[in-house]
């Protein structure tokens, strides 16, 4: 057995969560040329993952470019006709009339201009619209489209994107709890652990980033969420997981290891070596897991000495010959 300062954990089931998950969807309508990556991908920002047929928005971009240098060409020539007649009215030669409507012309065509500019401007983002690219990093699902079916702008869904790293892991503390993770949150941040399956060490390491506002009535509970680094993609949204909060370090902990430690309806229970050598079953009361070891909370004291291992063989009362265990 020994006694060592250890950190104190607040544990509880939880769930994993996507931070953002996106349906992608087309802005334009058309037939889907290609996919650009396969379902399933893991994928970066930007990356093209989706493209419709660009050839009639294209044409729809040349098309407003023509008219726009064709608008152009006339504001050219309404503005030299109204400088000509705006010096031909001071000698009388052009009536006011006249005058009137070349202005007239000018404006219109410099309207006409404007407007064909901001027709470009959409035939630009159409064109650019027909390009589906990856508005984060994540992995994508199964795709919903095939190359060649018609795409619609009012509602065709293409894939589903979800984010991966990070990744939230949710849980509901009781409201006994309260006190300790707002006592420590105030002092800084509170460092999280992740735990998947049966296994006592954390495989993912995050911090405490949320903590509702408001209690459950019913439950008694508030809702939590760490955020979890998660670089090889190994956790996905909806698996079920264990939180650690590291709230504190308890000094002077007693740790026996934990194949000292036996079980039986009882209980859980140590053997301690008396001063007649002889052992005594002592039911007590565990905390935490540490790697090998586990901490005792009640149970036993600093200067027992445990038994480590066979304790099939061993019975209350039975005499032993007690040996110093090696350092692991």
């Amino acid at each position: 057995m020994v006694e060592h300062t250890v950190p104190v954990y607040l544990e509880y089931v939880g769930t994993t969560d996507a931070i953002r998950t996106v349906t992608l969807q087309a802005q334009v309508t058309g037939y889907l040329a290609k996919q650009g990556v396969s379902d399933g991908s893991d994928v970066s920002k930007g990356t093209l993952l989706y493209e419709i047929d660009p050839r009639s928005y294209q044409a729809a971009l040349d098309q407003a470019r023509a008219q726009a240098a064709k608008d152009a060409a006339a504001l050219e020539y309404a503005i030299a006709s109204h400088r000509r007649n705006t010096l031909m009215s001071e000698t009388g030669d052009v009536s006011i009339d006249t005058l009137q409507q070349s202005a007239s012309t000018e404006h219109q065509d410099l309207a006409a201009l404007a407007a064909d500019r901001a027709l470009i401007e959409t035939a630009l983002l159409n064109l650019d619209f027909t390009k589906i690219r990856a508005p984060f990093s994540g992995r994508l699902s199964l795709s919903q489209v095939h190359e060649g079916a018609l795409i619609s702008s009012t509602g065709t869904q293409l894939n589903t994107l979800v984010q991966l790293d990070p990744i939230y892991a949710t849980f509901n503390p009781p409201d006994t709890d309260l006190a300790t993770i707002q006592h420590d949150q105030a002092k800084g941040t509170i460092a999280a652990e992740v735990i998947v399956g049966q296994g006592a060490s954390p495989q993912y390491r995050g911090r405490l980033t949320f903590l509702d506002n408001n209690v459950g009535r019913s439950s008694g509970t508030i809702t939590a969420r760490a955020t979890v680094e998660n670089p090889d993609h190994t956790l996905l949204p909806g698996q079920f997981i264990r939180v650690r909060l590291h709230v504190a370090d308890a000094p002077n902990t007693l740790l026996v290891p934990q194949v000292a430690v036996g079980s039986n309806q009882l209980g859980k229970y140590v053997y301690v070596v008396g001063a007649d050598k002889r052992v005594e079953q002592r039911y007590v009361t565990l905390g935490s897991d540490y790697g090998p070891l586990v901490a005792v909370r009640k149970g036993v004291v600093r200067d027992d000495s445990v038994v480590v291992g066979n304790l099939l063989k061993l019975s209350p009362g039975m005499a032993v010959k007690p040996v110093a265990a090696k350092p692991s």
